[in-house]
């Protein structure tokens, strides 16, 4: 399906990954100017493309990127157990997939590819950098799931308790829990928005489900030092779902060299689409203005690949010499 309204292309399409599901996909286009960078979306537990993150890529669109999108297995209009990861580790597989065919298409190689993920997209985009390390050019962290708030992670015992159960009941919906939709969208408007959306998962969270997102927390948890990729983080610091501190800890102990952190006064865990719009408006200038700030600086990852290209024709040809 594609549409087009105010200079702007949005398309959807469904792929097939590797263990035969279907995947949606969905991607906003300018039709007034050649993209100047990619962006590839990452949505959050429960959460999904084409309708909550629709305001995040229409800002971003308008600004003059290209965005790309992918429901997770479980999530949104993708195929699987609404709710369900049976392994983190597939989506990964799955996002590094489409995205990199993206990247790869003969009218994107030259462009910047910058990951977004909010919430346990946030440990996507991570995740994703790990994966490939030298393959991203930067990385816009909101509120990233890399540690679950005091007061929404189990008890040891409840974790050694549902670690036997998994194996048992995986799909079972018995994680107890907070309303995670009270505490992650302040405008009320939008929280009513995210009810009545039948694409977004809003019963107690999966068993199997819950012990995946606490892996993957505590695994990067331990990788902090193993972050190379520039980035910012962006996270409010009422947020009671991810801990900011935790952000913080992130941007203090990543390797990378280029790093920024911005810390909100008053504002709560979803930033992209659950704020009030003042407050989503100075999220994006400063997403946006990054975003730029990056392209202004030039593709070094590309000049390291057409320098590797060069030097490799270069032993090539002094090996025909020989």
């Amino acid at each position: 399906m594609a549409t087009e309204s105010s200079n702007v292309k949005y398309e959807e399409e469904f792929i097939t990954n590797s263990k035969g599901k279907k995947l949606f996909t969905c991607r906003w286009l300018p039709t007034d100017c050649e993209p100047k960078a990619l962006v590839f979306l990452n949505h959050g537990y429960a959460m999904e493309c084409s309708v909550s993150m629709k305001g995040a890529a229409m800002r971003l669109v308008k600004a003059g990127f290209g965005v790309y999108g992918i429901d997770n297995q479980g999530h949104g209009k993708s195929e699987g157990i609404q709710g369900f990861i049976s392994r983190f580790d597939d989506l990964v597989d799955d996002s590094s997939h489409y995205f990199t065919s993206v990247c790869e298409r003969k009218e994107n190689k030259n462009k910047l590819r910058i990951l977004l993920g909010e919430s346990m997209g946030g440990a996507m985009v991570l995740q994703l950098h790990l994966k490939k390390p030298d393959f991203w050019d930067g990385g816009v962290l909101v509120a990233p799931m890399c540690k679950i708030a005091d007061n929404m992670r189990p008890s040891q015992m409840m974790i050694s308790v549902l670690t036997q159960l998994r194996k048992l009941i995986p799909t079972w919906k018995i994680v107890p829990g907070d309303d995670i939709i009270e505490l992650a969208f302040r405008d009320p408007n939008i929280r009513q928005e995210i009810r009545e959306n039948s694409l977004c998962y809003k019963g107690r969270v999966r068993l199997q489900t819950a012990m995946e997102l606490f892996t993957v927390t505590t695994n990067i948890e331990k990788k902090l030092k193993d972050v190379t990729i520039p980035f910012l983080i962006v996270h409010g610091e009422d947020d009671k779902v991810t801990d900011p501190m935790t952000s913080k800890l992130l941007y203090e102990n990543a390797s990378s060299t280029d790093k920024a952190f911005k810390l909100y006064p008053g504002m709560w865990h979803a930033l992209t689409y659950g704020e009030f719009p003042e407050n989503t408006d100075t999220v994006f200038v400063d997403i946006i203005s990054w975003i730029n700030e990056r392209i202004a600086r030039g593709n070094s990852r590309l000049e390291r690949e057409q320098n590797s290209k060069k030097n490799e024709l270069h032993s090539t040809d002094k090996k025909d010499d020989n």
